[in-house]
Protein backbone atom coordinates (compact mmCIF):
# COMPACT_ATOMS: atom_id res chain seq x y z
CA UNK A 1 0.00 0.00 0.00
CA UNK A 2 1.63 3.42 -1.24
CA UNK A 3 1.58 6.03 1.83
CA UNK A 4 -1.01 8.35 0.86
CA UNK A 5 -3.78 4.98 1.19
CA UNK A 6 -1.97 4.14 4.40
CA UNK A 7 -2.90 7.50 6.01
CA UNK A 8 -6.54 7.51 4.25
CA UNK A 9 -6.71 4.34 6.34
CA UNK A 10 -5.46 5.83 9.18
CA UNK A 11 -7.31 8.78 9.26
CA UNK A 12 -10.56 6.90 8.50
CA UNK A 13 -9.99 4.67 11.38
CA UNK A 14 -9.04 7.48 14.27
CA UNK A 15 -12.25 7.73 16.96
CA UNK A 16 -13.37 11.44 16.74
CA UNK A 17 -15.12 11.72 19.89
CA UNK A 18 -17.88 14.37 19.80
CA UNK A 19 -19.50 15.70 23.15
CA UNK A 20 -20.28 17.96 26.09
CA UNK A 21 -18.04 20.14 28.26
CA UNK A 22 -18.12 22.31 31.08
CA UNK A 23 -15.61 24.74 32.10
CA UNK A 24 -16.09 25.82 35.85
CA UNK A 25 -14.78 28.74 37.50
CA UNK A 26 -13.72 27.17 40.97
CA UNK A 27 -13.53 31.11 42.50
CA UNK A 28 -16.74 31.76 42.09
CA UNK A 29 -19.03 28.36 40.61
CA UNK A 30 -20.28 29.93 37.27
CA UNK A 31 -20.26 27.35 34.48
CA UNK A 32 -20.07 27.50 30.83
CA UNK A 33 -21.54 24.57 29.00
CA UNK A 34 -20.42 24.19 25.26
CA UNK A 35 -19.82 21.42 23.13
CA UNK A 36 -17.69 20.46 19.96
CA UNK A 37 -18.20 17.50 17.17
CA UNK A 38 -14.30 17.03 17.99
CA UNK A 39 -13.68 17.20 20.96
CA UNK A 40 -9.71 17.85 20.76
CA UNK A 41 -11.02 21.23 19.70
CA UNK A 42 -11.16 22.19 23.28
CA UNK A 43 -7.30 22.68 23.04
CA UNK A 44 -8.41 25.48 20.05
CA UNK A 45 -10.84 26.68 23.15
CA UNK A 46 -8.07 27.03 25.88
CA UNK A 47 -5.60 28.79 23.55
CA UNK A 48 -8.01 31.54 22.47
CA UNK A 49 -8.67 32.04 26.45
CA UNK A 50 -4.86 32.37 26.81
CA UNK A 51 -4.15 34.41 24.13
CA UNK A 52 -7.68 36.89 25.01
CA UNK A 53 -9.11 36.30 21.83
CA UNK A 54 -12.10 34.56 23.39
CA UNK A 55 -15.50 35.52 22.03
CA UNK A 56 -17.58 34.67 25.10
CA UNK A 57 -16.35 38.34 26.72
CA UNK A 58 -17.86 37.20 30.96
CA UNK A 59 -15.56 34.14 29.92
CA UNK A 60 -12.54 35.67 28.89
CA UNK A 61 -12.64 38.52 31.95
CA UNK A 62 -12.51 35.92 34.63
CA UNK A 63 -10.04 33.74 33.33
CA UNK A 64 -7.82 37.19 32.98
CA UNK A 65 -8.73 37.74 36.43
CA UNK A 66 -8.71 34.45 38.42
CA UNK A 67 -6.36 33.08 35.80
CA UNK A 68 -6.35 29.25 33.96
CA UNK A 69 -5.80 27.62 37.33
CA UNK A 70 -8.65 28.38 38.72
CA UNK A 71 -11.26 26.76 35.96
CA UNK A 72 -12.07 23.07 35.83
CA UNK A 73 -13.02 21.94 32.16
CA UNK A 74 -14.47 18.28 32.35
CA UNK A 75 -16.54 16.39 29.10
CA UNK A 76 -20.06 15.76 30.77
CA UNK A 77 -21.28 13.01 27.98
CA UNK A 78 -19.99 11.82 24.82
CA UNK A 79 -22.14 11.30 22.08
CA UNK A 80 -23.10 8.13 21.16
CA UNK A 81 -23.44 7.93 17.65
CA UNK A 82 -25.30 5.20 15.91
CA UNK A 83 -23.70 2.53 14.04
CA UNK A 84 -27.30 1.52 11.57
CA UNK A 85 -29.69 3.79 10.03
CA UNK A 86 -29.63 8.04 9.31
CA UNK A 87 -27.62 9.76 12.02
CA UNK A 88 -27.56 13.72 12.47
CA UNK A 89 -24.57 14.01 14.70
CA UNK A 90 -24.82 17.83 14.63
CA UNK A 91 -28.77 17.97 15.31
CA UNK A 92 -28.05 15.41 17.86
CA UNK A 93 -24.94 17.31 19.60
CA UNK A 94 -27.20 20.12 19.69
CA UNK A 95 -29.80 18.15 21.55
CA UNK A 96 -27.44 16.57 24.12
CA UNK A 97 -25.99 20.54 24.66
CA UNK A 98 -29.30 21.74 25.21
CA UNK A 99 -29.55 18.55 27.58
CA UNK A 100 -27.03 20.37 29.64
CA UNK A 101 -28.21 23.86 29.47
CA UNK A 102 -31.85 22.85 31.08
CA UNK A 103 -29.60 21.16 33.48
CA UNK A 104 -27.15 23.55 34.69
CA UNK A 105 -29.12 26.68 33.56
CA UNK A 106 -25.80 28.98 33.72
CA UNK A 107 -27.32 31.77 32.84
CA UNK A 108 -26.84 35.33 34.25
CA UNK A 109 -24.98 35.37 38.03
CA UNK A 110 -24.92 31.40 37.18
CA UNK A 111 -22.94 31.11 34.14
CA UNK A 112 -21.20 32.53 31.16
CA UNK A 113 -23.66 31.14 28.61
Amino acid sequence: MDHKKELKEMYKEMKIEAGVFTMTNKQNGKVFVGSFNNLKRLNGFQFSLKTNTHTNQKLQADYNTFGKDAFDIEVVEYLKKKEEGYFDAKKELEKLEQKWLDKLQPFGERGYN
